[in-house]
């Protein structure tokens, strides 16, 4: 296992961590109705992680039964073996989001955490309410002051400028790291890892397999594309070629699930070799397919969601549109399409299926491409819109 030093917490982090979120049972509830299966399941892969040397486990209080079931098993290793995050919603009633950390300690059976985190700043509302007088990030210090958590970060599924501005406050010292999504599909974000690098704060990748692009079930095409590295092998590359990247988000719901992560690392010092013509490949099929202009320009004039009447999500419809057609990932598309409109602001605004019922020329009027899109997002509807998609826990989906 590689170790990158993560920030100015100054945790030695495996470049891989154990994310909480795909092996637990479900909803919150009782231990009691757990099944022994699914117990027994989490427990091996907390053992196989930390055996391949993915000591980092991270989960949230969201994450329904997970921080129930790991209070089980954490405790069994030696506590200085163990790196372990849990986050925590941020909450207009700081006292409450004190009790719910508390609860979170009582249900992990620690004494202590390494990594707290403020989870889902996602938007505006939720940054300002953190960051006043009195609020969750003075709380958090206030634990972190008391020896109850080690280093205070956030979580995040924002806006860019959301999360510039997270990253640059100094309220109460500021956030010691940021998770945040970033990976082949999506690079919005470089600048805050930049920014957050430039601070000395920890980066932690949310989930680049999965919401990286379905990698655990990739197409054939993509799979050809990437060769001779599977999909998830050279997205984990791809962000392990920055310095600034500490960590990768496994969601693990199995112990076989680390093989291809572990096994990527013995391509580690061939990824200068390996990583560009995979990226040439990848992008000019997606040239081939959607036209090299407007590959690169599709986005240009396209505003966001809030200013797009019926708030449709124009800029991720053409987005997902775009790699379904490109690089066969229908699957993906499927998922995060059905997500708008039914997953709040964890993947904000609204799908095509009322564009008839609304004037999107205003919207377009900027767009290069004004005249093509509207026939992009039916075809996008047409393709990708299936039953909603719920949420995997009763509280939210990352």
């Amino acid at each position: 296992m590689l170790y990158r030093r993560f920030g100015r917490t100054g945790l030695q982090m495996p470049v891989f961590s154990c994310g909480g979120m795909r092996y637990q049972h479900g909803a919150d509830q009782p231990l009691d109705g757990i099944p022994k299966e699914n117990q027994e399941n989490l427990e091996a892969t907390i053992r196989r992680s930390v055996e391949v040397g993915i000591n980092h486990i991270e989960t949230a209080r969201g994450y329904g039964s997970s921080e129930r079931q790991l209070g089980l098993v954490l405790p069994t290793f030696p506590r200085d073996s163990l790196i372990v995050q849990t986050k925590l919603v941020p909450s207009e009633d700081s006292d409450l989001f004190r009790r719910q950390f508390l609860e979170s300690l009582e249900r992990l059976r620690l004494d202590h955490v390494e990594l707290l985190a403020l989870h889902g700043i996602n938007t505006r509302e939720l940054l300002n309410i953190s960051l006043r007088p009195g609020g969750c990030l003075e709380v958090a210090r206030s634990i972190q002051a008391e020896g109850l958590a080690r280093h205070i970060g956030f979580s995040t599924h924002a806006a860019p400028d959301v999360i510039l501005d997270a990253v640059r406050t100094e309220a109460f010292g500021g956030f010691d790291y940021i998770n945040v999504h970033w990976y082949f599909i999506n690079r919005m974000n470089w600048q805050a890892i930049e920014e957050a690098t430039a601070r000395d704060m920890g980066v932690f990748i949310i989930s680049p397999t999965d919401k990286g692009g379905l990698l655990q079930k990739p197409s054939d095409k993509l799979c050809q594309l990437t060769a001779p590295l599977h999909p998830i092998q050279f997205n984990d590359l791809f962000c392990l070629s920055r310095p600034e990247v500490h960590t990768l988000s496994l969601g693990a719901a199995r112990p076989s699930d680390f093989d291809l992560h572990v096994e990527a690392l013995e391509y580690y010092d061939r990824r200068e070799e390996l990583l560009p013509p995979i990226i040439a490949r990848l992008e000019a099929e997606m040239d081939r397919i959607v036209g090299a202009d407007y590959a690169r320009r599709y986005l240009e004039g396209i505003p966001p969601w809030e200013q797009v009447p019926g708030n449709i999500n124009l800029q991720v419809i053409l987005w997902l549109y775009n790699m379904a057609r490109a690089w066969d990932m229908v699957d993906y598309g499927r998922m995060r399409y059905n997500l708008l409109g039914n997953a709040g602001h964890w993947f904000p605004g609204e799908n095509a299926a009322k564009m008839d019922d609304v004037d999107l020329a205003p919207a377009l009027a900027r767009s290069p491409f004004r005249d093509e899109i509207p026939g992009h997002l039916r075809a996008a509807r047409a393709l990708l819109e299936r039953e909603p998609v719920k949420r995997l826990t009763e509280d939210l989906k990352e």
